[in-house]
């Protein structure tokens, strides 16, 4: 056989993940690709249109476990990289001695015989969408109304996109895959959306008036969603099959949720636990005391202040914080202030002036030169 001219390509760079990446990270990057350089969202950028194609191409492989081993394989064999100019040849096969390493990758980037394949189920679109909830929904948990609007399947033609009464038909480019394939350069296949059908699979003659032959349509929707107990700010929750519906019987997209949580005018949070700052007085705090906290829940508790508590000593109240997931509540964390009074009576004067002169010479900064030297 003759030898093949060979291009180049590393199709986890094209996808912009490494070799080692997860199917589902494969499909991220490439949905994240598509979207960007797809032609009908860029009309008349030929750069973009050139992107996408070689994104399709390299999701073409990479998204099948086969075509993938394969492709590892003489990436492997090349040392990472196919080597540009002349073809291989080994030996064991026809011709003089060996053959054709294009032969073999003809039928992993598709370039062999085609066979004939119907329409496939197309999953639907993921729809993302936010939430803002109360500090102490975030809390408890909450059910909440969100309204939606996202593609669905034409109510008229019921998302085959035909005029009622006709059918579309198996797109007679692609058979039915909704991919096309060109050589490039006589050795490698590039797999691209078809451009008669738009990667469709189907041909519409008479089309829907109502979707005018995309079998889609824009929605809207109230659903009840279900935030659970302890979710934190920024979070984002996925319902599956929530999303949009699929195509051609496939199953519907997730629905992401990020929540949004309002701060607390008193509590706060750190992981599990509330925390909350409570001010006590100069003779609670050195004499010591028992006063009554507020709960998220509101149901005050007793906390029993020590004599001697310095300002910022943190107390825990075991059970009063956030649910977490096997069902035990955090607790809360309360932080004791000493308020200091911007007044005084005369009477509270003069006590304090007495303190002052039984305090004597007893100075509380004094071991701070002694440690400065």
């Amino acid at each position: 056989m003759a030898s093949s001219d060979w291009a180049t390509k590393d199709f986890y760079q094209v996808l912009g993940v490494g070799k080692d990446a997860s199917a589902d990270d494969i499909k991220k990057a490439y949905r994240k690709l598509a979207r960007a350089n797809h032609p009908d969202s860029r009309p008349g950028d030929k750069q973009a249109e050139e992107r996408f194609k070689s994104i399709s191409e390299a999701y073409a492989v990479l998204s099948s476990p086969d075509k993938r081993k394969e492709y590892d394989e003489q990436r492997s064999l090349f040392g990472g990289a196919f080597p540009p100019g002349g073809g291989f040849r080994f030996p064991g096969g026809g011709g003089a001695g060996g053959f054709d390493i294009s032969d073999l990758l003809g039928g992993m980037f598709g370039g062999g015989q085609r066979t004939r394949t119907t329409a496939q189920p197309r999953r639907g679109a993921d729809v993302e969408t936010e939430a803002s909830i109360s500090f102490a929904q975030a809390v408890a948990g909450v059910t909440v109304p969100l309204r939606m609007t996202s593609d669905s399947a034409c109510s008229s033609c019921h998302g085959t996109g035909a005029r009622a009464g006709t059918v579309p038909r198996v797109c007679p480019n692609c058979e039915g895959s909704g991919m096309q394939t060109s050589t490039s350069g006589g050795v490698f296949a590039l797999t691209e959306p078809c451009t008669q059908c738009r990667g469709r699979g189907l041909v519409v003659d008479d089309p829907c008036p109502v979707c005018l032959g995309s079998g889609r349509a824009t929605s809207s929707r109230t659903m009840q969603v279900r935030i659970p107990a302890g979710v934190k700010d920024g979070q984002r929750i996925r319902l599956r099959g929530k999303g949009a519906s699929g195509e051609r019987g496939g199953p519907a997209g997730d629905l992401l949720v990020t929540v949004h949580v309002d701060p607390h005018a008193l509590f706060g949070r750190r992981g599990d636990n509330l925390t909350l700052t409570v001010p006590v007085t100069i003779d609670e705090a050195a004499l010591g005391a028992e006063i009554t906290v507020p709960t998220l829940d509101g149901t005050p508790v007793r906390l029993k202040i020590p004599p001697g508590t310095p300002n910022g000593r943190t107390f825990r109240v075991r059970g009063k914080g956030s649910p977490r997931k096997d069902g035990i509540r955090g607790d809360l964390l309360v932080t004791v202030e000493i308020a200091v009074p911007s007044r005084l009576s005369k009477e509270a004067e003069s006590a304090l002036e007495a303190y002052r002169t039984a305090r004597g010479d007893d100075d509380p900064r004094a071991r701070l030169f002694s440690a400065a030297v």
